[in-house]
Protein backbone atom coordinates (compact mmCIF):
# COMPACT_ATOMS: atom_id res chain seq x y z
CA UNK A 1 0.00 0.00 0.00
CA UNK A 2 2.88 2.36 -0.49
CA UNK A 3 3.09 5.17 -2.96
CA UNK A 4 5.24 8.18 -3.48
CA UNK A 5 4.77 11.80 -2.59
CA UNK A 6 7.73 14.02 -3.41
CA UNK A 7 9.99 10.95 -3.42
CA UNK A 8 8.91 9.76 0.03
CA UNK A 9 6.41 7.11 1.05
CA UNK A 10 2.80 8.20 1.05
CA UNK A 11 1.16 8.39 4.45
CA UNK A 12 -2.31 6.92 4.76
CA UNK A 13 -5.05 8.44 6.89
CA UNK A 14 -7.03 5.79 8.81
CA UNK A 15 -9.97 8.18 8.96
CA UNK A 16 -9.94 9.01 5.27
CA UNK A 17 -12.48 9.76 2.62
CA UNK A 18 -14.23 7.11 0.56
CA UNK A 19 -14.25 8.97 -2.73
CA UNK A 20 -10.52 9.43 -3.45
CA UNK A 21 -9.23 7.14 -6.23
CA UNK A 22 -6.88 5.28 -3.85
CA UNK A 23 -9.39 4.92 -0.98
CA UNK A 24 -9.76 1.52 0.64
CA UNK A 25 -12.05 0.03 3.24
CA UNK A 26 -10.13 -0.19 6.51
CA UNK A 27 -12.78 -1.89 8.62
CA UNK A 28 -16.38 -2.33 9.64
CA UNK A 29 -17.99 -0.91 12.77
CA UNK A 30 -19.65 -3.71 14.67
CA UNK A 31 -20.89 -4.87 18.03
CA UNK A 32 -22.71 -3.00 20.76
CA UNK A 33 -19.76 -0.65 21.29
CA UNK A 34 -19.35 0.18 17.59
CA UNK A 35 -15.65 -0.67 17.58
CA UNK A 36 -13.98 -1.13 14.21
CA UNK A 37 -13.18 -4.68 13.12
CA UNK A 38 -10.28 -4.37 10.69
CA UNK A 39 -10.11 -6.21 7.39
CA UNK A 40 -7.16 -8.52 6.80
CA UNK A 41 -6.65 -7.12 3.28
CA UNK A 42 -7.64 -3.79 1.73
CA UNK A 43 -10.80 -3.63 -0.37
CA UNK A 44 -11.23 -0.74 -2.82
CA UNK A 45 -13.69 1.75 -1.36
CA UNK A 46 -15.70 1.84 -4.58
CA UNK A 47 -16.31 -1.92 -4.27
CA UNK A 48 -17.40 -1.62 -0.62
CA UNK A 49 -19.66 1.36 -1.30
CA UNK A 50 -21.48 -0.63 -3.96
CA UNK A 51 -22.50 -3.19 -1.31
CA UNK A 52 -24.05 -0.70 1.13
CA UNK A 53 -27.84 -0.37 0.86
CA UNK A 54 -28.88 3.08 -0.42
CA UNK A 55 -30.72 3.99 2.79
CA UNK A 56 -27.60 3.60 4.97
CA UNK A 57 -24.93 6.29 5.29
CA UNK A 58 -21.73 4.27 4.57
CA UNK A 59 -19.63 6.13 7.15
CA UNK A 60 -21.96 4.98 9.93
CA UNK A 61 -20.80 1.40 9.45
CA UNK A 62 -17.52 1.57 7.49
CA UNK A 63 -14.10 3.16 8.06
CA UNK A 64 -12.09 4.19 5.04
CA UNK A 65 -8.43 5.02 4.54
CA UNK A 66 -7.02 7.37 1.93
CA UNK A 67 -3.83 9.31 1.37
CA UNK A 68 -2.95 11.95 3.93
CA UNK A 69 -3.11 15.23 2.01
CA UNK A 70 -1.65 18.67 2.69
CA UNK A 71 -5.05 20.34 2.24
CA UNK A 72 -6.65 18.40 5.12
CA UNK A 73 -8.28 20.54 7.82
CA UNK A 74 -6.58 18.31 10.41
CA UNK A 75 -3.06 18.93 9.12
CA UNK A 76 -0.55 21.19 10.86
CA UNK A 77 2.75 21.12 9.00
CA UNK A 78 3.57 17.42 8.77
CA UNK A 79 1.48 16.49 11.81
CA UNK A 80 -2.09 15.24 12.07
CA UNK A 81 -3.98 17.15 14.74
CA UNK A 82 -6.83 14.63 14.61
CA UNK A 83 -4.72 11.89 16.18
CA UNK A 84 -3.58 14.36 18.83
CA UNK A 85 -7.25 15.01 19.69
CA UNK A 86 -8.11 11.29 19.55
CA UNK A 87 -5.32 10.49 22.03
CA UNK A 88 -6.48 13.32 24.31
CA UNK A 89 -10.19 12.53 24.01
CA UNK A 90 -10.45 8.75 24.13
CA UNK A 91 -9.13 6.41 26.81
CA UNK A 92 -6.51 3.89 25.78
CA UNK A 93 -7.96 0.42 25.27
CA UNK A 94 -7.16 -1.95 28.13
CA UNK A 95 -5.65 -4.62 25.91
CA UNK A 96 -1.89 -4.87 25.69
CA UNK A 97 -2.17 -5.93 22.06
CA UNK A 98 -2.97 -3.74 19.10
CA UNK A 99 -5.45 -4.66 16.39
CA UNK A 100 -4.15 -6.27 13.21
CA UNK A 101 -4.20 -3.61 10.52
CA UNK A 102 -3.09 -3.71 6.89
CA UNK A 103 -2.47 0.05 6.98
CA UNK A 104 0.06 0.24 9.82
CA UNK A 105 3.30 0.33 7.80
CA UNK A 106 2.18 3.52 6.06
CA UNK A 107 -0.29 4.90 8.63
CA UNK A 108 0.09 8.57 9.50
CA UNK A 109 -1.30 7.99 12.99
CA UNK A 110 1.06 5.09 13.70
CA UNK A 111 4.01 7.11 12.46
CA UNK A 112 3.06 10.06 14.62
CA UNK A 113 1.70 8.52 17.83
CA UNK A 114 2.58 4.81 17.66
CA UNK A 115 0.86 2.49 20.14
CA UNK A 116 -1.21 5.32 21.62
CA UNK A 117 -2.88 5.76 18.22
CA UNK A 118 -3.38 2.05 17.54
CA UNK A 119 -4.96 1.42 20.92
CA UNK A 120 -7.56 4.12 20.30
CA UNK A 121 -8.13 3.69 16.58
CA UNK A 122 -10.93 1.06 16.84
CA UNK A 123 -13.09 3.58 18.73
CA UNK A 124 -12.86 6.21 15.98
CA UNK A 125 -15.86 6.77 13.74
CA UNK A 126 -15.58 8.67 10.47
CA UNK A 127 -19.12 9.92 11.02
CA UNK A 128 -20.02 10.64 14.63
CA UNK A 129 -23.49 10.94 16.07
CA UNK A 130 -24.53 14.52 16.83
CA UNK A 131 -25.41 13.57 20.41
CA UNK A 132 -21.91 12.18 21.06
CA UNK A 133 -20.23 15.19 22.67
CA UNK A 134 -16.80 13.56 22.99
CA UNK A 135 -16.65 12.52 19.32
CA UNK A 136 -17.91 15.91 18.15
CA UNK A 137 -15.22 17.73 20.12
CA UNK A 138 -12.46 15.35 18.99
CA UNK A 139 -13.57 15.69 15.35
CA UNK A 140 -13.48 19.51 15.45
CA UNK A 141 -10.23 20.66 13.77
CA UNK A 142 -10.38 23.87 15.84
CA UNK A 143 -10.26 21.98 19.15
CA UNK A 144 -6.88 21.47 20.78
CA UNK A 145 -5.76 18.53 22.88
CA UNK A 146 -5.52 20.86 25.90
CA UNK A 147 -9.12 22.02 25.38
CA UNK A 148 -10.30 18.42 25.16
CA UNK A 149 -8.41 17.50 28.34
CA UNK A 150 -9.89 20.52 30.16
CA UNK A 151 -13.43 19.84 28.93
CA UNK A 152 -13.47 16.24 30.09
CA UNK A 153 -11.70 17.05 33.36
CA UNK A 154 -14.60 19.42 34.22
CA UNK A 155 -17.41 17.18 32.97
CA UNK A 156 -16.21 14.15 34.89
Amino acid sequence: MTGTEDGAGTSWCPSGVADAPESVLLGVRSGADGQVAYLAEPVPAATALGMVPPDIEPRRILRFASHCVASCANRRGNDCTLIERVVAGFPEQESHSVPRCHLRADCKWWGQAGLAACRRCPAVSTRHHTDDERSALVADPAATADEIDAHFAHSG
